[in-house]
């Protein structure tokens, strides 16, 4: 056994076995999910309480938040399913508190680079949201149509590594650049892939509820 091997064993059993204290002591999954959010704001307060005196700093307290936040989001289903405490509810709450994450940390950003006067990254920051945002919706209402539609590659584990990158070493700016591209070219794939599927198959009836998006 190597050394990383071990390693990944090591952490694999320190995580069950907080999963399994967490589902014994009946911790909610909802709970877990929403302090996820509340973890994510801090870091959306330090990306707009940065300036140019302090910028390296906070954004690097920033990466550090957010990684701290992704623990929550790797537990939460895992506690629901170990402690029987998984419901449909839950994967909805889990899904909406997730986007209300992804926005905070780039409204954030957003207020960084509205206080710094940087109109162009102001407006590159409201792209990445944008797109990351539609990458999730895209899915939601293909998935209402044809089942599953899990193609693309810039999903939110992603774009949460590329935003802790971005933030620790600080090189938001070509982070940026990259979500806002990828993103904009998985909501394209997953457009097509959808065209594909419904011409093939014929529609669902969820088709008719397009008044829904």
């Amino acid at each position: 056994m190597t050394w990383t091997s071990a390693f990944g064993n090591a952490c694999g059993k320190l995580l069950r076995a907080i999963v399994n204290r967490m589902a014994l002591a009946r911790i909610n999954p909802n709970f877990l999910t929403f302090l996820g959010l509340v973890i994510d704001t801090v870091a959306a307060f330090l990306f707009g309480y940065a300036n140019a005196d302090n910028q390296a700093r906070m954004f690097f307290y920033a990466g550090l938040v957010i990684f701290g936040a992704g623990f929550f989001d790797l537990v939460d289903g895992r506690v629901a399913r170990a402690s029987n405490q998984v419901t449909r509810f839950g994967a909805f709450f889990d899904s909406v508190v997730d986007r209300y994450s992804d926005a905070a940390l780039f409204f954030g950003l957003l207020v960084y680079y509205s206080r710094g006067g940087r109109f162009f990254y102001v407006v590159l920051a409201a792209l990445a949201m944008i797109s990351s945002v539609m990458v999730s919706y895209t899915r939601a209402r293909a998935e209402s149509l044809i089942g599953t539609c899990k193609v693309g590659f810039m999903e939110r584990p992603e774009r949460l590594v590329l935003l802790i990158i971005g933030a620790v070493f600080n090189r938001m700016a070509p982070v940026l650049w990259v979500i806002a591209v990828l993103s904009t070219v998985t909501v394209a794939h997953r457009i097509y892939y959808t065209w594909l599927q419904t011409e093939r198959g014929g529609a669902t009836p969820a088709e008719a509820d397009r008044s829904a998006a």
